[in-house]
């Protein structure tokens, strides 16, 4: 990359420029995490429209978050061979281009390979738009920048759904993807006019084609596993033992390997950094915790209260808000108090009002359901925004962008495990509530004869009963859940005193490298 001939180029940005780099830097991260789940909703609407079963449908979504869960951790290795800004600006254009040719897919082939590069594309906009954003603010002001960009990690899961919905019913599938084009390009640009003039030097080190392999050979093994497993039945099919064991081989040789190769793909000793490890370890817990939540509350609305998929997503979207209040508040405190104080009171805040949802029944209106919504919310920031700060701390600068990279693809892989475990144990809980009540319904036969009497059919009775039987199994199940997730944010909270005292601020050296 050519150094900005003039001065004016090579000053760093101040003022209303910094905040624009900003908004673009998070503008690219809001649409790589949107993707993660605006098709979540869309499937059918997907599979009808290009005449293809629903469960066939799902490789939508299955496709996308391979390819990302692949390039995530490589971002550190292709930033220092090829610089982070052009690694970003390029990753960005092309994530534009190929969610087009999504819009424009006429098969469920073609459909799924534009998905597979566009997520190989925006795999690299998460941790470089954070790497970005710590390099071009100045120390005293990159806790606002991380809060900045912590907001859009965590909102766009939670909006994807609604705003795959909306456009799925109000005009048609093809524009869940035709709608990053503008933003994609806009934001290519923008960031190579703003960005271009800080420069890096560059390390042209062998590319280490055996730990490439294997990375994805393993985390391709173990996120097919998490998508399909609930679909075949987990370890009863013989496709999903045989993913496990690829995946546990494929990352035994992997770490192995990384560790004894002299220039790894994904160098893994920034983890020697305590700081860095017990930081990643918090978010990982937590957001597996947020992320459980986060797909469970509108599944229990949409099965059990009648809610349809826009009402659900409005009813979990009251969290996403209510960060947005005290997000401002978690990077101001950052900056000036002990970061695991915040972290602490801001996970055991999400623990508590999880705790509080287990009372949760069938009964409860709109606002029963988005008060406590709106009370997790608040405490977000306070786990999310200094758990990140804490943890780029943690690190030297040059390792930067590959401890972001590692930490975003570690936070990614505990959704997809979050989904995963919580999906399934959901409706074995609902089924074996529905076992054990069904016994218990109505043994006296009271409500029976009672319906009976006021002239209803036998059929209409016994389907009425299990109505009942079914809605209190679900709110069983998910209440049980709210228990779990209650206790794993706890102990979540718990183990970021295991870090030591940060001893520095981020300081990424603001200005030109």
């Amino acid at each position: 990359m050519s150094q900005a001939s003039s001065k004016d180029e090579l000053a760093p940005l101040t003022g209303g420029m910094l905040w624009l780099a900003a908004l673009v830097l998070a503008s690219a991260n809001f649409i790589a995490v949107l993707d993660m789940t605006i098709a979540n909703v869309s499937v059918a609407a997907i599979a009808g429209g290009l005449g293809t079963s629903t469960s066939q449908g799902t490789w939508v979504i299955t496709s996308y978050a391979v390819a990302e869960a692949i390039t995530v951790p490589l971002t550190g290795w292709l930033a220092s061979r090829f610089g982070a800004v052009r690694v970003f600006v390029t990753a960005m254009a092309l994530f534009g281009v190929f969610s087009a040719l999504c819009g424009l897919s006429t098969s469920l082939g073609m459909l799924v390979a534009a998905r597979i590069c566009q997520g190989l594309a925006g795999g690299p906009l998460m941790p470089l738009s954070q790497t970005l954003l710590l390099r071009i603010f100045p120390a005293e002001k990159a806790p606002a920048a991380i809060g900045m960009w912590s907001m859009t990690t965590l909102v766009a899961p939670v909006l994807g759904p609604i705003l795959g919905g909306y456009l799925c019913d109000q005009y048609s599938w093809p524009w869940i993807f035709l709608i990053n084009l503008p933003i994609a390009i806009l934001c290519a640009f923008m960031a190579w006019r703003l960005l271009k003039r800080y420069t890096e030097s560059l390390q042209r080190n062998p590319i280490d084609r055996i730990g490439l392999a294997l990375l994805i050979i393993w985390v391709g093994a173990l996120q097919l596993m998490l998508d399909e497993g609930k679909n075949l039945d987990w370890f009863a099919s013989t496709e999903i033992i045989a993913l496990a064991v690829v995946a546990v081989i494929g990352f035994a040789a992997f770490l192995i390997w990384e560790l004894h190769d002299p220039h790894p793909i994904v160098d893994l000793r920034v983890f020697r950094h305590r700081g860095f490890s017990v930081s990643v370890l918090t978010i990982s817990l937590a957001f597996a915790g947020f992320f459980g939540i986060s797909v469970l509350t509108p599944l229990w609305l949409q099965s059990n209260m009648g809610y349809t998929a826009t009402l659900a997503g409005e009813a979990t979207a009251w969290s996403g808000v209510c960060a947005l209040f005290t997000a401002p508040i978690a990077a101001g405190l950052s900056a000036k108090v002990d970061p695991r104080r915040l972290i602490f009171g801001g996970v055991l805040w999400m623990g508590l009002v999880t705790l509080w949802r287990m009372t949760s029944n069938t009964d409860m209106t709109y606002w029963d359901i988005s008060f406590p919504l709106m009370a997790l919310g608040l405490g977000i920031p306070f786990f999310f925004v200094p758990t990140t700060g804490l943890a780029m701390a943690s690190v030297d600068e040059p390792e930067m962008a590959n401890a972001a990279g590692l930490m975003n693809f570690l936070r990614t892989l505990s959704g997809a495990f979050a989904t995963s475990l919580v999906t399934t144990a959901w409706e074995d809980e609902t089924t074996r509530h529905h076992a054990d009540l069904v016994g218990l319904a109505d043994a006296d036969q009271t409500v029976h004869t009672m319906l009976e009497s006021s002239g209803m059919a036998t059929d209409g009775i016994l389907q009425g009963i299990d109505n009942l039987v079914t809605g209190q199994s679900v709110m069983l199940a998910t209440n049980e859940l709210f228990g779990v997730v209650a206790v794993l944010l706890i102990v979540a909270a718990s183990v970021i005193w295991l870090a030591p005292k940060p001893t520095r601020q981020v300081d990424p050296g603001a200005g030109g490298h």
